[in-house]
């Protein structure tokens, strides 16, 4: 495993819509994150990953871009995000910006050309086909509900939108396609982005027959035509070949369905395609059948996921670290407590994502123990994969009740609440109207009370990146889990040579106990890190864990 500046790491992700607005039209922008840098650099992390900020008509917030290399009104301009640049860098941050190019919107001049006549230079720029028997050219769904095809009246055929019909899927089996996505990737890594965070990356190659998928539904989910496709490999080594390897940068792909397997073909490090991927199978781990199904989830199946990648990936690839993110419901809300043990249980997953191998991600508010909101009816929820689920769920007869309760557990506006910087009026996001209401809990919740508070979930994580960065062992060294079977008890060790650290977390609110296995020798134990105190006399054979309660120890 070679030594590498991405690995030793910790990334704070920005949604920039909902971190600080610095105008008052109640939409977060780039003067706002600036304003802010001082705070992030207190919290001790090295990369910004800012989700997309370029010109966008802002139908899937930000994810449909009509220009690659211009910034939405919004968010300011080419000058402010050079000012963050600058600010970032100067106090010894990096920066990755979003690269969102399985689809661009249906806005971008090379669609709009496309869609002109099917003799059009750019026609060949996005996936087009004609009906079959009057219907769709195949029967694959999209990710934002119903047909993932849209017919076109002005040329009779339809195109392929994986995600909302403003999101035409850009066809990279053109290779003029992968030749503007290298220039523009290039132009700015040239303008100082330190690397990219690429979404959906492994749907770019489809299979090009485009068959029926199976499945009893009117529209059923094509993902064996299109994720991690026949041609995925051969666009990612090109493009390492082409941009990314002649740059010091760091990558990491979101790739839905991969398995460990599948991702070491992405981060093999004699591959050279990207640094790390996202994987969803723990993501996956409370939806029955489909997201919107929300079922219980076990703590076996959750250590069995997390442990399968952390072996999986040994000695092979780097594995990213998180619980939540723009598009995921608040950790503390879902793998945690967000009511009276809401801040324990904080710093117990906190623990969890910076004690394994891999980088970790920590996502805006998360520091400050963030939680889902319940907002009284839909019409207060903005995000479209929401609104399309309550309208395809209600049309087929769901109760209401059970739709909210869904959206309240999983839905994507949990996490896009603006952030809650203090007690004022909401939450310090902003003195105008927020394009999204602030949750209610902003009185209580917020940076202000955070940065006073020496025990806060935000000092817990300053601590435990501080700790990350001080010892080895904790970024490089191997993984290895204890008590598989335990209910209630994560339990790991992480060995570098004579090294060893010793991870203990109780997943739940009642008291429970550890008792270390027989084949965990050691000496002496010393207690390094943890949520709570521990007397000096503990027994590691006989030790009473409290609700949700994170210790670390060295092993001797």
């Amino acid at each position: 495993m070679t030594k590498t500046w991405w690995k030793e790491s910790v990334v704070y992700q920005i949604y920039p819509r909902s971190f600080q607005d610095s105008n008052g039209d109640g939409i977060g922008d780039i003067p706002g994150i600036i304003s802010r840098l001082d705070y992030l650099q207190t919290l001790g992390v090295d990369v910004i990953w800012l989700c997309p900020v370029y010109q966008s008509p802002n139908d899937d917030n930000g994810y449909d871009i009509s220009d690659y290399q211009s910034i939405m009104s919004d968010f300011g301009t080419i000058s402010d995000w050079e000012k963050l640049l600058e600010g970032l860098h100067s106090r010894g941050m990096k920066l990755i910006m979003d690269l969102v190019v399985n689809h661009s919107s249906d806005e971008h001049a090379w669609f709009v050309e496309s869609r002109k006549s099917k003799d059009n230079p750019y026609r060949d720029y996005y996936i087009w086909r004609d009906g079959k028997d009057g219907k769709e050219p195949n029967n694959w769904s999209s990710f934002f509900s119903g047909s993932a095809w849209k017919k076109d009246e002005a040329t009779g055929q339809y195109f392929l939108h994986l995600f909302s019909s403003k999101q035409p899927d850009l066809n990279w089996d053109n290779e003029k396609v992968r030749r503007e996505v290298y220039d523009m990737m290039t132009w700015w890594l040239d303008k100082g982005v330190d690397g990219f965070r690429m979404d959906v990356i492994n749907l770019i190659s489809k299979v090009q027959q485009l068959p029926d998928a199976a499945g009893e539904g009117k529209y059923n989910f094509g993902g064996d035509y299109f994720m991690n496709g026949p041609r995925i490999h051969e666009f990612m080594q090109e493009m390492n070949r082409e941009v990314l390897s002649k740059y010091d940068i760091m990558t990491v792909g979101e790739t839905p369905g991969v398995t460990p397997e599948e991702a070491a073909l992405y981060v093999g490090e004699d591959r050279g395609e990207l640094n790390m991927v996202f994987q969803f199978e723990l993501m996956d781990i409370d939806s029955g059948n489909g997201k919107w199904d929300v079922c219980p989830w076990k703590l076996t199946d959750f250590k069995r996921i997390m442990s399968k990648w952390q072996t999986g990936l040994a000695g092979k690839g780097w594995n990213s670290l998180y619980l939540n993110n723009h598009d995921q419901p608040r950790m503390v809300s879902r793998f945690g407590n967000d009511g009276i043990y809401r801040k324990e249980s904080a710093k117990m997953l906190a623990t969890l994502l910076h004690t394994l191998q891999g980088t970790p991600y920590i996502y805006q508010g998360e520091e400050l123990g963030m939680t889902n909101v319940k907002f009284g009816s839909i019409e207060e929820y903005q995000d479209i994969e929401t609104h399309n689920m309550y309208k395809e769920f209600v049309e087929a007869g769901h109760p209401v009740e059970q739709i909210m309760n869904s959206i309240y557990i999983k839905g994507r506006d949990n996490a896009r609440t603006p952030m809650q910087w203090d007690a004022t009026a909401n939450g310090g996001f902003t003195s105008g109207t927020p394009w999204l209401q602030v949750n209610p809990n902003f009185t209580v919740i917020n940076a202000e009370e955070a940065l006073n508070d020496p025990d806060s979930v935000f000092h817990y994580y300053r601590k435990l990146i501080e700790f990350r960065k001080r010892n080895e062992i904790v970024v490089y060294g191997d993984f290895k889990e204890l008590l598989e079977q335990d209910e209630r008890i994560y339990a790991y060790t992480r060995t570098l040579g004579e090294q060893r650290l010793l991870v203990v977390l109780n997943f739940f609110a009642d008291e429970t106990v550890f008792a270390l296995p027989d084949s965990v020798r050691y000496g002496s134990a010393e207690r390094v890190f943890g949520n709570y105190e521990l007397s000096p006399g503990f027994d590691l054979n006989e030790l009473k864990l409290r609700p949700y309660e994170a210790q670390v120890f060295t092993l001797v």
